[in-house]
């Protein structure tokens, strides 16, 4: 005969447990939420080829800014900054980059029109437009639609960005954050954008900045000959 079933409550299901990131991807297991760790030795044992710390809670940052913006800031890459002071010769599409970068919103988007841009830099719409190209012919930035343009992520980006108003509302500020890599996929998958704006490279800017420099070299090198040629020619006389 078959056992008879025990009364008493229903088991009840397990808690499906949080999959654990893969090991050798840190991007992805920066991207997932945090979970109290239990066992130490469980998480050595899973990164075996790295170190664990421990450290104290960590101050808040400090940026310069306005109430309807405290502490807003970018995450700028330093190989950018480094590559186009050397590059661009002339003032007015740095002057434009750092705007952009100023205007950036969470997601990397600029919500500027050309006259906008035009109007903050105290130039002519025209220039504004034609600094606004080369600079986007580099793939640093694009545009989205009118009025909207998109800085490119690995260039300089703004993951979250403060909603005016939630700070009197009684609980902590509220923030929209948005993670850089949804925003590095949705670029990458729209065939429509330039190769150079879908996988970002300086690589041109480089060569350009070191044909420059040896051209100017040999320039010098030739006015030099040319001057110590003039003195011989006066010695001989």
């Amino acid at each position: 005969m078959a056992p008879e079933p025990k009364e008493g409550r229903p088991p009840t299901a397990k808690r499906a447990t949080r999959p654990l990131p893969p090991a050798d991807d840190a991007i992805q297991a920066w991207s997932r939420p945090l979970a109290p760790v239990k066992d130490l030795d469980e998480v050595a044992r899973r990164y075996p080829g790295r170190k664990l710390t421990l450290d104290g809670e960590r101050n808040q940052l400090e940026f310069y800014g306005t109430p309807d913006r405290p502490n807003a800031f970018a995450m700028d890459s330093l190989e950018f900054f480094f590559l186009i002071a050397q590059y661009f010769r002339e003032a007015l599409p740095l002057r434009l980059i750092l705007l952009l970068i100023a205007c950036q919103r969470a997601g990397g988007r600029i919500h500027l029109t050309q006259e906008e841009m035009a109007t903050v830099l105290d130039v002519s719409r025209t220039k504004a437009t034609e600094a606004l190209q080369e600079i986007m012919g580099h793939g640093i930035a694009f545009k989205v639609k009118r009025g909207v343009y998109q800085f490119n992520p690995p260039f300089s980006y703004r993951a979250a960005e403060f909603i005016p108003g939630t700070e009197t509302a009684g609980g902590k500020p509220e923030y929209i954050r948005v993670e850089q890599h949804e925003t590095l996929t949705t670029i990458r998958k729209d065939a429509t954008l330039p190769e150079l704006v879908r996988y970002p490279s300086l690589e041109h800017m480089r060569k350009a900045i070191e044909d420059l420099r040896k051209n100017r070299s040999e320039q010098r090198a030739k006015r030099r000959l040319e001057r110590e040629a003039r003195q011989e020619e006066g010695m001989l006389q």
